[in-house]
């Protein structure tokens, strides 16, 4: 019996730090700061409408390396890219498709 109810802590305890990573990675979106957009090339009347809104207000697009990292450091304070960007990048560009 002991044993078993060892086993349950553990368990429990395990599935206590997996919720907790989640929460982690799952953050919310400072305030003003803008969304993904899938297509990685504008075109026509799309890329006049980026290319006439200010850097910080443009929204984050997969391979836009430098736009993407001044949005951050001006948003986040930090450069480095956080794990829910490379999967907000990745669903953006799927959802373009």
């Amino acid at each position: 019996m002991l044993g078993d109810e060892a086993m349950t802590r553990k368990g429990n305890c395990v599935l206590s730090l997996v919720f907790v990573a989640i929460l982690g990675l799952v953050s919310t979106v400072s305030a003003g700061e803008p969304g993904w957009q899938g297509n990685v090339i504008a075109r026509g009347a799309e890329r006049e409408k980026i290319q006439n809104t200010p850097i910080l207000e443009r929204p984050y697009r997969p391979l836009h390396f430098y736009g993407n990292t001044v949005r951050r450091r001006h948003y986040r304070g930090s450069a480095v890219p956080a794990p829910r960007d490379v999967a907000g990048a990745a669903g953006a560009a799927v959802r373009s498709r």
